[in-house]
């Protein structure tokens, strides 16, 4: 039988959750990404979620990749660009970002400042897909895309 879920409270400074192990964003070398880690806040079975903090330093992005779960973010500092289907976006704190199943996406900071966002996601969840060739030479049809991939 699973424990019961303890009540808690995590203290906050500086973007870091007291008693939250600070962790590198993925394994090296996995996928590609660049100055980023996370903090998992919250990992929940018996509510089907993991909420977790990804920080990215100035110039930073997250991988570029695709999987069959649907997640949300919020970001909470800095000013990026999200990159969501065949979009490009400017971001900022307190946007919401809903990203469905099997949409490319990406996040990246803007040069000259931390960018930080929290993202919601299924306990279970399947494995990220990372694009194939054929799938870069199609997202990189669109000129935006292109640029923002080209950084």
């Amino acid at each position: 039988m699973d424990a019961e879920p303890q009540p808690s409270i995590r203290g906050f400074r500086d973007f870091r959750w007291n008693d939250v192990e600070h962790r590198p964003y993925k394994i090296e070398g996995t996928a590609p990404f660049k100055a980023i880690s996370r903090q998992v806040l919250f990992d929940e079975p018996a509510l089907g979620c993991e909420l977790r903090y990804f920080e990215m330093d100035a110039g930073g992005h997250s991988t570029l990749e695709r999987h069959e779960h649907m997640h949300a973010v919020m970001i909470l500092r800095g000013r990026g660009q999200c990159l969501l289907g065949e979009t490009v976006r400017p971001v900022e704190p307190y946007d919401l970002v809903t990203i469905p199943a099997w949409t490319w996406h990406q996040f990246r900071a803007t040069e000259g400042e931390p960018f930080g966002f929290l993202c919601m996601v299924n306990h279970l969840r399947d494995k990220p897909q990372i694009p194939t060739d054929q799938h870069l030479e199609a997202l990189t049809q669109n000129p935006d895309v292109a640029a923002f991939l080209a950084r």
